[in-house]
């Protein structure tokens, strides 16, 4: 299908002046904050990330605060978002940026590539957003809008499925007006061409050209094939507390949440000891169950079942305080909810 991209700009710029969210990091754009917004945006939701996105800048407001920030201050202020190998990218990326560039984040794809976390979708966001260069930024709401649009039945998650929509991109791309064609597609995605549900094409401006629109199959697209399944383990957490303290230890400084403060936990195997003999650590303790979760990684399930453990005197280890949780020790996502119950606990 051959389009009129002078009219399809046209047309997407004069519904984006109209319709567009008034996010943070549309304002007095820089390639920091183009950077910064993208990563948090990964897998997240624009709602959740606002307030995320407003404290970061607020406490690291330049690449150079970036690079020289305390790793347990930079993991406390991504707590919650998930993901945290991105936040530690970021501050390695900072610091060849101030070391190499002299702090000016590069402008050109060959550079931008090299950073640690960034990849083709986040150089192609900071060249046409705060750069205004003529390069594709492919993110999930763009492929969405593209495979319907041109009812496009790739699977996506292929790299011939990538290069092929990536082409479809450079055929509409205009050479002027990059930052405000990159945002308004994006934007698109995001409140019209819906990825839950039917979209909303009645407020699209693309609709007159979109295929999968006319022959009213907009929910087969985009295409993906199965991922494959994720692999679950189960999980006893304890949350031990003492008077007004709660009982955490730190994680290995490699792997999976690598240098986070958990809840003591236990996996469950064949082979691993049950919760009658941790227990046994905890003599004379009040013991209560507290109910069950499920965090999902990337490739990993946590199913975890919750034990409170009231003991009478404070042993060796980290006790931490509801404050201290809240504004010294980073706490991973996947143990947020037991989190939640402890305020109702200690209060």
């Amino acid at each position: 299908m051959k389009l009129d991209k002078k009219q399809l700009c046209h047309d997407l710029f004069s519904w984006y002046e109209k319709s567009h969210r008034q996010l943070p990091w549309r304002e007095d754009i820089t390639a920091y904050k183009v950077w910064i917004s993208e990563i948090m945006l990964q897998q997240t939701r624009v709602e959740a990330v606002k307030s995320y996105y407003q404290r970061f800048m607020k406490e690291v407001p330049t690449v150079f605060d970036l690079a020289k920030i305390n790793d347990e201050k930079l993991l406390k202020l991504w707590e919650g978002l998930g993901y945290y190998s991105r936040a530690r990218n970021l501050k390695k990326a900072a610091f060849i940026i101030v070391e190499k560039y002299g702090g000016k984040i590069p402008d050109t794809y060959d550079e931008l590539i090299t950073l640690p976390g960034i990849g083709d979708y986040t150089a192609g966001a900071i060249l046409s957003i705060a750069y205004q260069k003529s390069y594709p930024a492919l993110d999930g709401n763009v492929f969405r809008v593209l495979t319907r649009v041109f009812e496009n039945g790739v699977d996506i998650l292929s790299s011939r499925g990538k290069k092929e929509i990536k082409d479809l991109l450079l055929q509409i791309l205009p050479e002027q007006n990059c930052s405000l064609f990159t945002q308004a597609m994006m934007e698109l995605g995001a409140t019209v061409c819906i990825p839950n549900g039917n979209p909303h094409c009645e407020k699209c401006p693309f609709s007159c050209y979109c295929l999968s629109h006319l022959h009213h199959k907009e929910l087969l697209y985009p295409v993906k094939k199965s991922k494959k399944q994720r692999k679950i383990e189960r999980r006893y957490v304890f949350l031990i507390t003492y008077r007004d303290k709660v009982l955490i230890q730190k994680r290995k400084n490699r792997g999976l949440l690598a240098n986070f403060y958990e809840f003591p936990n236990v996996l469950v195997t064949d082979d691993t000891i049950e919760v009658d003999q941790f227990l046994k650590k905890f003599p004379s303790c009040e013991v209560e169950e507290i109910g069950d979760y499920k965090h999902i990684f990337t490739h990993i399930e946590w199913h975890m079942i919750g034990y409170l453990l009231k003991v009478s005197e404070q042993g060796e280890g980290i006790w931490a305080t509801l404050e201290q949780l809240e504004d010294v020790y980073p706490i991973p996502n996947a143990f947020m909810k037991y989190k939640q119950k402890l305020k109702d606990i200690l209060k």
